[in-house]
């Protein structure tokens, strides 16, 4: 796969757009780590915000309060989530079982 070919000023515009993506997901992971958030807000969050929608779900069920890398990986196989799905690709009952799961 070849890569585009970019002026410098394109390279520094997607840099910082790909800081500001960067820092958005860890302000979210935070918060959420904090309980300042809960987990349905994020995903409502996810429906208007491109960088939170492709965080991948595993990385926001690791950020939850008391869930580590373990329960992570065991709610995702309970819920037959992907460990590659973004939080955009969540299905409707997928989603719901995770909200009810953490109030």
């Amino acid at each position: 796969m070849a890569l585009p070919h970019l002026t410098p000023e394109q390279r520094a515009q997607a840099l910082e757009k790909a800081t500001a993506a960067r820092r958005a997901r860890a302000d979210i992971k935070a918060r959420l780590k904090n309980r300042e958030i809960t987990l349905s807000e994020v995903l409502n969050l996810a429906e208007k915000d491109e960088s939170i929608a492709k965080m991948r779900v595993v990385s926001l069920l690791e950020s939850m309060p008391r869930v580590g890398v373990t329960t992570a990986a065991a709610l995702m196989e309970e819920y037959g989530i992907a460990q590659s799905r973004r939080v955009r690709g969540l299905g409707h009952v997928q989603a719901q079982a995770l909200i009810e799961r953490f109030g």
